[in-house]
């Protein structure tokens, strides 16, 4: 490394997430790393007459955001490429939406798109409510995924050319013909069928992961972790880093299964094409297992029983995507390859088959990284076991307080139940390594400013949801920066170079008007970031 900085900062308050050493006055950096942190004195002795010395003015700095679970490939094509619609939005507010699209389509052409709320789950399951919208596609094939990225609602014409057929997932009218909400698997079919016909080039990829890197960075997140990576993410991801334009570390975690994205090479097949997209930049070093779905589909599996309903009747608390042997297996892949697991598990019966599976792959000798994705309910004898077994928490924001991802869990689970979500104080008590991931898009932006308010108050920075949401489980504010910055870190594999403002790691940063120390949490949410430094550059400027 340069002894002389190509850049020095001063006159900021900066935290640098450093256990060892939480606050510095300056920062020099050469070639990307950070040559100096701490005091100004010495950061000017690497300075010559390159260096370009900038005052903050007493301005707030801290490591860059690192999201821990995101999808912006998913978000990237849904904005450039394919319809939007609003998860507030009424069935005659969606259908007015559908109908100005598909004017300005070519005949035939496939309608995808995504954001439906899941409120709108009774008033579409009715043959009216399918022959409304087959009325407003105009004869197109349609098929949009929820907010969640779960569940699927298709037109006829979509269904025929898929060949959608009563069965396990297929909601059902009151004469037993598909209605066109198709749950978890049971829309993959048509999923195919758009993707054949439709499908992105590898240029359009990029186009799309690279808008949606603008759009992180515009948050002050300069880490992720694509959370379902498949041949055609690993390609834009390796094309964009040959291209210098991968301003950001990420981890990829590459899906074993697919219960709910489309993808047709999954497990092995997709691992063994992993090496050749590792780049400077993009670490594929995860796989992503799905074990159950989400609660106000009741695709969760629980440990106790859901609300009636005319589905699924009295008892029913959903039940795992793999069997225990299956998860098994797949981990035993998984750490043989030297590869870590993400898990998607929001079911406290779900996490708890996750913990038992790890505690007998421990006993075995297997040491991979493992992540539990979201964990929503987690069983109180089950929250000590992740730090007892080295199982990470991977919690998700807008729904650790009051929003409309836990209003619409209300309908599906008992209220009492319903509220004791996220128990995030808990799991920080015990030891365990919690970081946090947007799941953008199903979080409708990816701003870590509001999710980390949420996470010291356990309210709506916004006021638009009023309440608190199980606030004993409420973190600091020093513990919450933690999770969005040194933890993520950890939990990628990443901290060797990011998380954390130390000499030798990459400068990776972000500036703020606003102390996060010195304002009432709430006001955290409305945080608007100022510039985003990634590996000594700024990569974005507002």
């Amino acid at each position: 490394m340069s002894k002389h900085a190509d850049t020095i900062i001063r006159d900021a308050v900066i935290f640098t997430a450093d256990r060892e050493r939480l606050w510095a006055e300056a920062m020099a950096v050469a070639g990307g790393r950070i040559l100096h942190i701490g005091d100004l004195e010495t950061a000017l002795q690497f300075a010559d007459e390159a260096t370009e010395v900038r005052s903050l003015d007493g301005r707030f700095l801290m490591p860059g955001i690192i999201d821990g679970h995101n999808h912006p490939a998913l978000a990237g094509r849904t904005a450039l490429f394919e319809l939007l619609v609003s998860p507030a939005s009424s069935y005659e507010e969606v259908l007015a939406t559908i109908r100005g699209y598909a004017a300005g389509l070519a005949p035939g052409a496939w309608i995808t798109g995504a954001g439906w709320g899941l409120h709108l789950l009774e008033t579409i399951s009715t043959a009216e409510a399918l022959a409304g919208l087959d009325e407003a596609t105009g004869g197109h094939p349609m098929v949009l995924v929820d907010i969640s990225r779960h569940n699927r609602w298709a037109n006829t014409a979509a269904m025929t050319a898929a060949g959608v057929a009563p069965g396990e997932g297929v909601l059902l009218d009151e004469h037993g013909a598909p209605t066109g909400v198709l749950f978890e698997r049971a829309g993959l079919p048509v999923a195919y069928a758009a993707a054949r016909e439709g499908g992105l080039t590898n240029a359009q990829e990029q186009t799309a992961y690279r808008h949606s890197l603008g759009v992180l960075h515009s948050y002050g997140i300069t880490s992720f972790q694509d959370a379902a990576a498949t041949p055609e993410v690993l390609a834009a991801l390796h094309g964009l880093d040959a291209a210098g334009d991968l301003d950001a570390w990420v981890v990829s975690s590459m899906m074993m299964n697919d219960e709910v994205l489309g993808a047709e090479i999954v497990g092995e097949p997709l691992l063994d094409l992993a090496e050749q997209y590792r780049s400077e930049h993009h670490r594929p070093d995860f796989v992503k297992l799905f074990l159950d779905g989400i609660p106000p589909a009741r695709t969760a599996a629980m440990l106790e029983p859901y609300l009636e309903d005319a589905q699924h009747g009295c008892g029913y608390c959903g039940s795992t995507i793999l069997s225990a042997d299956e998860l098994y297996d797949a981990l035993v892949v998984t750490s043989k390859r030297g590869l870590g697991a993400k898990i998607h598990s929001t079911g406290d019966a779900a996490t708890r088959l996750i913990l038992d599976t790890v505690q007998r792959l421990r006993a075995e000798g297997h040491g991979f990284r493992c992540q539990i994705a979201h964990g929503q309910y987690v069983a109180p004898d089950d929250v000590p076991r992740f730090a007892e077994l080295g199982v990470d928490a991977d919690i998700s924001p807008y729904i650790w307080y009051p929003g409309p991802l836990p209003e619409a869990i209300k309908m599906a689970v008992p209220e009492e139940r319903a509220e004791r979500i996220h128990p995030n104080r808990d799991l920080i008590a015990t030891g365990a390594l919690v970081s946090a991931g947007s799941d953008w898009p199903v979080s409708p932006v990816p701003n870590p400013w509001q999710a980390l308010a949420g996470l010291v108050t356990r309210q709506d920075s916004t006021g638009e949801f009023p309440g608190t949401l199980w606030p004993e489980q409420s973190l600091t504010v020093r513990e919450a920066i933690e999770v969005f910055t040194l933890n993520g870190a950890r939990m990628l594999g990443i901290d060797d170079v990011t998380g954390s403002l130390e000499a030798g790691k990459s400068a990776d940063f972000v500036v703020l008007d606003t102390n996060l120390f010195e304002v009432d949490p709430n006001e955290i949410g409305s945080t608007v970031p100022r510039e985003t430094w990634f590996a000594g550059r700024r990569v974005f400027s507002r």
